[in-house]
């Protein structure tokens, strides 16, 4: 199984349940930046405990490992639960949604977008996605989300609102880090009321 076969198969699923989501993670950066390996699909999904049987059966064993307890315990806590395809190794994160202010906007924002062999699924917005890796790279200090947001500014510019990122940087406490970025990029850092300083 290929990567975006297994993203097509979550998609499909979350599209039968009625379930919101959207792809984030690195293969969301790759979308919108440049390429890189990994074998791990991030997807945040607006799921309740009634949906975790249905997604039992959308991957039976033993072609999936999908632990139902797991699942059902990670949507109450609003945590994340795997769904592994085994013999290819490849691996979803499904997180469960927060109710909170800054996921709700990540809903909203989310598009619609082709990712391989002419099949669509629902993308966080490349904002939101830099904003994300900047709250990851404070948590865990990884230097991959660094290079992951550097080439998205400098594959995509043009679709990076970088007002949008510097309210969710500030409101998150990565401002420092951003503004850090946007130096080292050769990119302009919006100022406090939003005009551009140099």
């Amino acid at each position: 199984m290929e990567q975006y076969e297994l993203l097509s198969l979550l998609a499909d699923c979350f599209q039968a349940l009625g379930v919101r989501y959207f792809v984030t993670g690195s293969v969301a950066s790759m979308a919108y930046g440049e390429p890189r390996l990994t074998n791990d699909i991030d997807i945040v999904a607006d799921l309740g405990a009634e949906h975790v049987p249905q997604m039992a059966r959308h991957f039976p064993a033993p072609e999936f490992y999908f632990d139902e307890e797991m699942a059902g315990r990670a949507v109450k806590r609003r945590h994340q639960f795997n769904v592994i395809h085994p013999s290819s190794g490849l691996k979803a994160d499904i997180i469960v949604a927060k109710a909170d202010e800054f996921d709700e906007s990540r809903f909203a924002r989310a598009r619609r977008m082709a990712h391989a062999e002419g099949r669509e699924a629902m993308f966080s917005s490349p904002e939101d996605v830099i904003v994300k890796k900047l709250v990851f790279h404070a948590e865990g200090g990884s230097d991959k989300h660094l290079r992951d947001i550097a080439g998205m500014l400098q594959v995509s510019p043009e679709l990076i609102d970088l007002d949008h990122v510097a309210r969710w940087a500030e409101e998150l406490g990565v401002r420092e880090t951003w503004d850090a970025v946007l130096e080292r990029t050769g990119r302009r850092r919006p100022g406090p009321t939003g005009t551009a300083e140099d």
